[in-house]
């Protein structure tokens, strides 16, 4: 076994030497070799197509991680969009339907791009190897038939002065095995080659069909729900614009009422009494003085007293028109609100064009399309500007609401 091992080795140790010996002579030019230029145009094209598909290979793994890099960050960036964007706001709900959608289109995208786009490219590069294999064990057995073709004819002309046929017909026999090694893997590797680059055109169709389809699929989807993202931010704007997400304004304190003024008798009273104190009528006065001063005092204090009713009616008068005006202003009817045919008590209708939740106790929660009957306020003072009391005719609930979220019927 040792010695069958041994001699296994020195032969091909024998055999790499000869083929060594047989290229350098090549190489000088002290021999011929055989000549395919037809493979060698194989060989050229083999090569090429080799070079491509690794080169495809390496930048569409490199695109691939770019790709999970860029799921991983979208999916970060929509969850810190989600969190940041309140529940209040309207569109909450379906922004956050419209991020999951987001990372399910980016996870099928990538799956897609794995499964069906490198999988197979791989499997078109792993063939080259196999390929590449035999084209050179194809090489080295031509250069053991070129070197047992110049053994041979070496051997020819050395026997032709020796006459020693015996070795003359087994370097035949070895020239004539070597020959047929070569001939049955330059034949095989001529059908293989032109096979496998003519291949390349339907696997790059096949393959770059399905890349182009999956991001084309990826960016028109993605672009729709981009397009439902900025719908909700601009729906988000409008509101904000009219205010909706403002808190209300407290109501202004109520002024003071006027000092009401005093009785005219305590007044004179006040008045003499104070008079005594400082000065005294002189006694020498007649009784005739006396009672022409009592009289002309009578008249005068009647004078005021009714100076005194007028301007109170004067004031009275103001006050209720300008509570008239007040109630005008806060009540005023909107253009094309239906006024015939309303229950007691009712203003006008309203029909919310938006959702609204109470933020307050006093407040009136209603969905899109309820339809709410505007009333007075209890107290015309609590009345805040952009916002109405009402009733909602589903539930006959009370309260206040922001005019903007609904329009007159």
């Amino acid at each position: 076994m040792a010695e069958s091992k041994g001699a296994l080795i020195a032969k091909t140790v024998q055999k790499h030497a000869g083929r060594a010996k047989e290229k350098l002579l090549q190489n000088l030019g002290k021999v011929d070799r055989t000549l395919d230029d037809i493979f060698e145009e194989h060989l050229q094209n083999f090569n090429r197509q080799h070079q491509q598909a690794t080169r495809l290979q390496k930048e569409f793994n490199n695109y691939i991680r770019c790709i999970r890099a860029v799921q991983t960050a979208s999916k970060s960036l929509m969850e810190a969009i989600t969190e940041v964007y309140e529940s209040s706001w309207s569109g909450h709900d379906l922004l956050y339907v419209q991020a999951q959608s987001m990372e399910m289109l980016w996870q099928d995208f990538s799956h897609k791009l794995g499964d069906q786009v490198l999988i197979p490219l791989n499997t078109y590069t792993n063939q080259f190897p196999e390929v590449r294999k035999k084209i050179e064990k194809r090489g080295r057995k031509l250069v053991d038939y070129d070197g047992q073709r110049h053994s041979f004819q070496n051997l020819q002309a050395n026997a032709a002065k020796r006459r020693d046929d015996v070795k003359v017909t087994k370097g035949r026999e070895q020239l004539e095995e070597a020959k047929r090694t070569y001939e049955l893997l330059n034949s095989e590797l001529h059908d293989e080659l032109p096979a496998l680059h003519d291949s390349r055109v339907l696997f790059y169709v096949t393959n770059l069909q399905t890349l182009f389809a999956a991001e084309q699929l990826f960016h028109s989807e993605t672009s729709k729900v981009y397009a439902e993202l900025e719908a909700i931010t601009d729906k988000l704007a409008t509101d904000c614009q009219r205010n909706s997400y403002t808190k209300k304004t407290a109501s202004l304190p109520r002024a003071p009422p006027a000092p009401t003024p005093a009785p005219l008798a305590l007044t004179l009273a006040h008045n003499g009494a104070n008079h005594n104190n400082v000065q005294r009528a002189p006694a020498n006065e007649n009784v005739n003085n006396n009672v022409d001063g009592k009289d002309s005092s009578v008249e005068k204090e009647s004078e005021k007293e009714n100076e005194i009713e007028e301007k109170q009616k004067e004031k009275k008068d103001v006050e209720n028109q300008n509570n008239e005006n007040k109630s005008d202003e806060v009540y005023d009817i909107p253009v094309g609100a239906t006024l015939a045919g309303l229950p007691a008590g009712t203003l006008y209708r309203v029909r919310a064009t938006y959702r609204y939740t109470r933020e307050d106790s006093d407040e009136l929660s209603f969905d899109v399309g309820d339809v709410i009957r505007v009333v007075e306020y209890d107290d015309p003072d609590e009345q805040e500007e952009g916002w109405l009391m009402g009733i909602k005719e589903s539930t006959n609930e009370k309260g206040m609401f922001p005019a903007n979220f609904t329009r007159p019927i």
